[in-house]
């Protein structure tokens, strides 16, 4: 299997080094627009050799697509447009848009959009690591309109990346995701800017910060450009979410405002219960990652 990594930072690294070291593949194709990543990559040995776009969708079996979302919209039609034989995969964290933009293509079955659940707070080609998505959920989404062959291919790649995989509606995949990744991140850099401008006119506040300012402002670390495309193209769902959290927040400062202990005691107590919620997703997390669920629309 030769495998092209379109996008050589932190996901298409991570996958690219597992998926050499572990057996999936005999080869790894790197193509990266930006010479410095392209380079780097190189040098400290994520991918065997680096390709021009063309060259390597025409040299590799499978094409991998970590890159932003917003680009993969813009290159994925024009991909399936020089692919033969491939299987084209994307790793994005939106989906609707992205697949609405290949709905009518005539190769449409040789694409499966996937969303490895998994990353950290950095970016480029340096911050790559081995073990990034072991435990962890790889959703693949709308496989019936996929091949069974390109479908196994993938959930064989990611079981080699010793993940989970779920199977997913593309509606069902950004409504969720809006909740459990994309308002997380709106939270830290929200969080973030508050304290930054208390900073501008305090600057000591920040002797005060311990670990759990730090866990909490972790992901501000980042980038745009990765986030502001997955904000815009997922704003329906991103917009219903925050509302919600708006609300939430407003419980809060109104039951301290009003010094309602029992409403803040019910608030928090309620909210514990998400320790319940974490215990099984480890619980999940350690189990065989040959384990696969199907969840439809709702």
């Amino acid at each position: 299997m030769i495998v092209s990594v379109i996008g050589l930072g932190l996901i298409g690294g991570s996958l690219a080094l597992d998926l050499k070291q572990r057996g999936f593949a005999s080869k790894i194709i790197g193509v990266d627009n930006n010479p410095m990543n392209a380079h780097t990559a190189k040098k400290i040995n994520l991918v065997d050799e680096i390709q021009d776009l063309k060259s390597a969708i025409s040299n590799s079996h499978l094409i991998v697509l970590a890159i932003p979302v917003d680009a993969c919209v813009q290159i994925l039609p024009d991909i399936m447009d020089q692919i033969n034989h491939q299987i084209v995969i994307d790793l994005g964290s939106t989906k609707e848009q992205l697949i609405a933009s290949i709905t009518n293509h005539s190769k449409r079955k040789q694409y499966v959009a996937a969303h490895p659940m998994a990353g950290t707070e950095f970016s480029g080609p340096q911050a790559a690591q081995t073990g990034l998505f072991d435990g962890k959920c790889a959703i693949i989404c709308n496989p019936e309109d996929s091949s069974k062959e390109a479908v196994n291919i993938i959930a064989d790649m990611f079981h080699t990346l010793k993940m989970r995989c779920v199977y997913m509606d593309s509606e069902v995949h950004d409504r969720q995701t809006a909740y459990v990744s994309h308002l997380s991140h709106i939270s830290a850099f929200a969080l973030s800017l508050t304290v930054l401008h208390k900073e501008k006119a305090d600057k000591h506040i920040f002797e005060l910060a311990s670990g759990g300012f730090d866990s909490t402002v972790r992901l501000a670390k980042s980038s745009a450009e990765m986030w502001t495309p997955i904000f815009q193209q997922n704003k329906k769902n991103v917009g219903k979410v925050l509302q919600k959290y708006i609300d939430t927040l407003q419980q809060f400062k109104d039951s301290i405002e009003k010094d309602d202990v029992d409403g803040l005691n019910n608030l928090i107590n309620e909210a514990n219960d998400i320790s319940r919620v974490l215990d099984q997703k480890e619980k999940n997390e350690q189990g065989t990652v040959k384990e696969s669920v199907k969840i439809r629309r709702a």
